[in-house]
């Protein structure tokens, strides 16, 4: 008599059963698992946007669907506050990823360096919004849509971040990172240099407020769109 193996522990079955007895797996699951790495395996590799941004990861067990809902709710939480913090107070909110964002900033200027004035000042705020979006472009490459959904809510909240920046403009009465503000230092603030050069300063606290939408609209589009991709996951999970 021939007998079947596990394809999981390599146990041997003295029987047919629906279920391994000694590492548990169910054998219906794994195969439905099996044939969707297939039929991804098949498919040509340009998928389409959609088939790209609600990828669900058919794999995933219930502690790890619930650890990242848990993470989810966090982010929304956070972000519902940020989204509700005067947009001139932010950056003093005492924010945590202000600082990492600040590390990001710091460095776009020494990136855009050598591209000239204008784009050395623009490269601060250009470098936090740029590590976002390529984390977002690594975990959608990776087929990891929740990476993505973590990297979208970070750009948003990187775009919150500037606003408070490009509204203080006019007044320059943030602390800066010399321990100065944009009115004692001529010639220091970004968004003054930057506004002064295109001839848009009175557009300061307009051009704010549009950050500030693109990063609320960013956060929340992240909390529906992972809260979409936990949920399908979940459903697959109870097949």
């Amino acid at each position: 008599m021939q007998l079947d193996i596990c394809p999981k522990c390599t146990h041997t079955l003295s029987e047919p059963a629906a279920i391994c007895p000694r590492c548990g797996v169910i054998f219906a699951k794994m195969a439905q698992t099996e044939a969707r790495n297939q039929r991804r395996e098949q498919q040509p590799e340009s998928e389409n946007i959609s088939q790209l941004l609600l990828h669900v990861n058919g794999g995933e067990n219930s502690v790890t669907i619930g650890i990242k809902a848990a993470f989810l709710i966090m982010l929304a939480m956070y972000g519902l506050k940020l989204i509700f913090t005067p947009i001139l107070t932010f950056p003093d909110s005492g924010w945590w990823l202000h600082a990492v964002n600040l590390i990001f900033h710091e460095a776009g200027h020494v990136l855009f360096m050598p591209f000239g004035r204008f784009l050395h000042v623009l490269g601060g705020s250009l470098g936090q919004l740029i590590v976002p979006t390529v984390v977002i472009g690594a975990f959608l490459r990776k087929h990891d849509t929740f990476g993505a959904v973590v990297g979208t809510w970070w750009l948003g909240e990187s775009f919150l971040d500037i606003a408070p920046y490009i509204n203080d403009a006019r007044e320059g009465q943030l602390m800066l990172l010399g321990g100065v503000t944009g009115s004692e230092v001529e010639d220091y603030h970004d968004w003054e240099v930057l506004l002064t050069k295109l001839g848009m300063m009175h557009y300061d606290h307009a051009l704010a407020g549009i950050s500030f939408a693109i990063g609320t609209l960013l956060m929340v589009t992240a909390i529906l769109w992972g809260s979409y991709i936990l949920w399908k996951g979940y459903q697959i999970r109870m097949i």
